[in-house]
């Protein structure tokens, strides 16, 4: 398995509140991904990016990152092998991303994907 893409997911009350801050005033880029309970948001030039998440639409709690691997099947396996707490099972998402949740032995919630081509 091999991590692909880190974003934070920053915990907010509503997407249009933080749609005004990150693109009215810092002037990133609105990558819109279609859903009400999540947004990204990415820096011209640098590619710097930050997602926005009210509540996750399907798991008990919001990550605190989304970590995209090459391999969601490989990761989950190793996850389960070391004895990480899975928060949200391993599930295909309504809108076509394969995922599950696992708390760090840190306590934080991470949000393990494979984006579907």
């Amino acid at each position: 398995m091999r991590v692909t893409t880190v974003y934070v997911d920053l915990p907010v009350p509503d997407i249009a509140s933080a749609r005004d801050f990150y693109a009215g005033y810092l002037g990133m880029t609105d990558e819109s991904i279609n859903m009400d309970w999540v947004t990204r948001f990415t820096a011209t030039g640098s590619g710097a990016s930050v997602q926005v998440v009210t509540q996750d639409a399907t798991a008990p709690e919001s990550p605190i990152a989304t970590i995209r691997v090459d391999d969601v099947e490989e990761a989950f396996a190793e996850a389960r092998r070391r004895g990480y707490e899975i928060v949200h099972p391993l599930t295909t998402e309504p809108w076509g991303v394969r995922r599950f949740f696992v708390r760090a032995p840190d306590g934080n919630v991470l949000n393990i994907a494979q984006h579907r081509d």
